[in-house]
């Protein structure tokens, strides 16, 4: 799987431990998201279908 250049929530590089790659649940567009989004619940929307995650 290809792996997200920056956090999808807040454009941060994901260079940090506990930051993650994964396949939008609704489509197939990449998110990255970085540990201190993943640990706060922020919430993010895919680009590609609108979908809204936290």
């Amino acid at each position: 799987m290809k792996k997200a250049d920056k956090c999808i929530s807040c454009g941060k590089g994901l260079i940090e431990k506990g930051s993650t790659t994964f396949i939008c649940p609704t489509c197939d567009t990449i998110i990255g998201r970085c540990n201190s989004c993943r640990e706060q619940n922020v919430k993010y929307n895919c680009l590609e279908c609108g979908f809204i995650g936290s």
